[in-house]
């Protein structure tokens, strides 16, 4: 049996195995595999169930010498090739195959035990080269050819290997899988709310719905998978025992070797086979501790590293300055303290001057302007309708351009801003400003600015319910809402979680702000160009209406401020039909816009009850009272469309403060803040209240559909509180 040797079928079927086992491990060993076999020839569901039933038929037949040769270099060269691609990875989603590649490289190595066991116990008498010349490198050279040194590494190896790395593997791949575990109903819950709020689409929803499980089983996998390497370790000191006390009984009694012949033959070879087996080993286990102990990032290990580094140069000083302490010590080895105080030193140096180079690269580039020799029309700029301004710090967050997180939700919330207001909000422009401090942005619109915050890229937001425990960050308040928040280490996610936070990304937070602030501002979003580009789309659908009416009865201006009014106070204008019927209908009485706004806001009555409370049927509103609505209109006159400044101050103060003690109470109370009035104060209240509560909707009677019941809970501007229905 010790020449066996595989037919050429055969060893086509071993080589296109490999070949596949290769392309679950990275793209070198691929390609090799890929050049040396012929294509098409086996599916890689035939590959895989015969590379493990070769593996496990190692156990059962024997092997001559120059295979096992081949299979333990195979056997190093594939831990290797898994250490690397650990390092290379950027998340678990890159090596998702490794808890299972980790039992197949478990088992190799245990055949492997195995064959070689079986080689050493029936051929060790023969001398040192009996189970190959791997076994026989690995027992004299590593070794020393000292017995006793030999078996004292073994057993340190495995202890380095057993007790430290796949030991502390375990645990971490325990704590993490139970840690997913724990915030998968949120994350579930995440994905749910940004498919609900237009922000991705059902085929991303469901992406990230595998992801999320993926992530989970990938730790579940780990924590057993690393189980598997421990129990590697404990059966390689067992077989050591086996080999060394089997082979000398064998030597002594079945060969007529003396013991100490005997001893020396097949401990070496025992030795060598421990070693060459328990070094790949210790690679994998490594390997398995990177892989489960890194946060996922956009770079990979190496990049990490560097740039963490680029980020702390003053500890790199701080390490320099020790050493050279130490160095001068008395009865401290001078030499090797100073070179290495040296060489510290020079890397912070070489930091510091690669950050000062790029900094001053990017404020050339920014500070460059080209000139030209003649000056033309097209010089003078043009201010753009929605702007984001980046510090320099939040740069890197659209350094991927169209694939950019920030840039593909502002791209959803336009999607989601045509659903809810009926016209199209221009594109943001996003340009660095380095006269921003490092950490903030701010938002402009035609040039002025609307809204500024502090966005910490390298952190998570977390927004704390009321009485969540404190997490350790920086505290702000959340710049779309107002809500307390905190700004945390990315570690520390898992823990807000599990506290109740919501924690959101750097990308997120600027959006959702965005969002906010172009409702507030819809108004000065719809322009002359605007309100033509909707009426060219509603003359495709109804041209007779747009003909006649356009511009002989309702100028495009006339319009254009009828929407502008509307969508102020977040009343949708995708009705642009019925916008313009009525409007077309009352422009011959009325010429000023503030006239007809009453008559349109009567034909989208529906539109607007429908679009505030969504088919609640517990509807509740705030009424003021009658008193207070009498001086009003008193203030108002015979004009239904006061100015503000005709408004007492003494009255305009009780309304501003009434109606921030009553918005905040029904939304204490998640209600929906409504304000019901009488037809001819409905505008001036509305701007008036506005002021402090944009969130406010303020309705006339006219305006409430007429099958609608709700009522009164809360009473402005009196003394009591009252409840009657309407």
């Amino acid at each position: 049996m010790r020449g066996l040797r595989l037919a050429r079928p055969e060893r086509a079927v071993v080589r296109r195995a490999l070949l596949h086992f290769g392309n679950q491990l990275g793209g070198p060993m691929a390609a090799i595999f890929d050049q040396l076999l012929p294509r098409g020839a086996i599916s890689p569901q035939t590959a895989v169930p015969i590379l493990v039933l070769a593996v496990l038929l190692m156990m059962l037949l024997p092997l001559p010498p120059i295979v096992l040769d081949l299979l333990f270099t195979l056997n190093i060269a594939v831990s290797v090739l898994v250490l690397v691609a650990a390092l290379n990875i950027k998340s678990f989603k890159d090596f998702i195959a490794f808890p299972t590649i980790l039992l197949i490289t478990t088992l190799l190595r245990l055949s492997l035990n195995v064959a070689s066991t079986r080689v050493i116990l029936l051929d060790g008498h023969t001398g040192g080269d009996a189970a190959g010349k791997i076994i026989e490198a690995f027992g004299q050279f590593l070794t020393g050819g000292n017995l006793a040194v030999g078996i004292v590494v073994f057993i340190v190896i495995t202890i380095i290997n057993f007790v430290v790395i796949t030991k502390g593997s375990t645990r971490v791949a325990e704590v993490s899988a139970r840690f997913v575990l724990d915030a998968l109903p949120g994350k579930q819950m995440a994905i749910d709310a940004d498919l609900n709020a237009g922000i991705i689409k059902q085929d991303d929803a469901r992406v990230r719905r595998v992801e999320v499980a993926q992530e989970a089983d990938f730790y579940g996998s780990m924590d057993g998978a690393s189980k598997f390497v421990r129990g590697d370790a404990i059966a390689g000191i067992l077989i050591l025992i086996v080999n060394l006390i089997g082979g000398v009984t064998v030597g002594v009694l079945a060969h007529d070797l003396g013991f100490g012949q005997a001893l020396t033959t097949y401990g070496e070879l025992t030795i060598g086979d421990g070693l060459v087996a328990q070094i790949p080993a210790l690679v994998i286990s490594t390997a398995a501790g990177i892989l489960v102990t890194r946060v996922a990032t956009d770079d990979v290990f190496a990049d990490q590293v560097s740039n963490q580094l680029a980020s702390n140069r003053n500890s790199l000083v701080i390490v320099s300055a020790i050493l050279l302490v130490l160095a001068v010590t008395p009865g401290i080895p001078a030499l090797t303290f100073t070179l290495f105080s040296i060489l510290f030193g020079a890397l912070a140096f070489l930091v510091h001057t690669r950050t000062e180079r790029q900094k001053a690269n990017l404020m050339a580039v920014a500070a460059r302007t080209p000139e030209a020799d003649e000056l033309d029309w097209a010089d003078v700029p043009v201010i753009e309708p929605l702007r984001l301004e980046l510090g320099y710090r939040l740069i890197p967050i659209v350094d991927k351009g169209e694939n950019s997180d920030l840039i593909k939700r502002l791209r959803a919330i336009r999607r989601k801003f045509i659903n809810d207001m009926g016209f199209l909000a221009p594109s943001v422009h996003i340009r660095d400003n380095l006269r921003l401090p490092p950490e903030t942005y701010r938002f402009l619109i035609y040039g002025g600015e609307v809204g500024r915050a502090q966005c910490l890229p390298d952190k998570l937001l977390a927004i704390s319910p009321d009485g969540a425990p404190t997490i350790p960050g920086v505290s702000v308040n959340d710049p779309s809402f107002g809500m307390p928040a905190t700004w945390i280490d990315r570690n520390l996610r898992d823990m807000a979680i599990q506290n109740g936070c919501t924690v959101i990304e750097p990308a997120v937070v600027i959006s959702t702000h965005l969002e906010t602030l172009v409702h507030r501002h819809a108004g000065d979003l719809i322009g002359r160009q605007e309100t033509q580009n909707l009426l060219d789309n509603l003359k495709k659908v109804f041209p007779k209406l747009v003909e006649d009416a356009v511009p002989k009865i309702v100028s495009v201006a006339l319009l254009e401020r009828l929407l502008q009014l509307l969508v102020e106070e977040m009343v949708p204008i995708k009705d642009l039909r019925t916008i313009l019927e009525v409007a077309s209908e009352h422009a011959p009485k009325q010429s000023d816009p503030l006239e007809i706004l009453p008559m349109v806001r009567f034909g989208l009555r529906r539109t607007i009850f429908t679009k505030i409370f969504e088919g609640s049927d517990d509807i509740k509103v705030i009424g003021l009272q009658p008193e207070f609505e009498q001086l009003m209109e008193q203030a108002a006159g015979n004009s239904a469309l006061a100015p503000d400044g005709m408004v007492e101050p003494s009255l305009m103060a009780l309304l501003i403060q009434e109606t921030a003690k009553h918005v905040d109470l029904m939304e204490s109370n998640n209600k929906v803040p409504v304000l019901i009035t009488t037809p001819r104060i409905r505008l001036t209240v509305s701007r008036i209240a506005r002021r402090v509560r944009p969130q406010l909707h303020v309705l006339s009677v006219a305006e409430l559909p007429p099958e609608i019941s709700l009522s009164f809970e809360y009473v402005m501007c009196s003394q009591t509180s009252r409840s009657s229905p309407a």
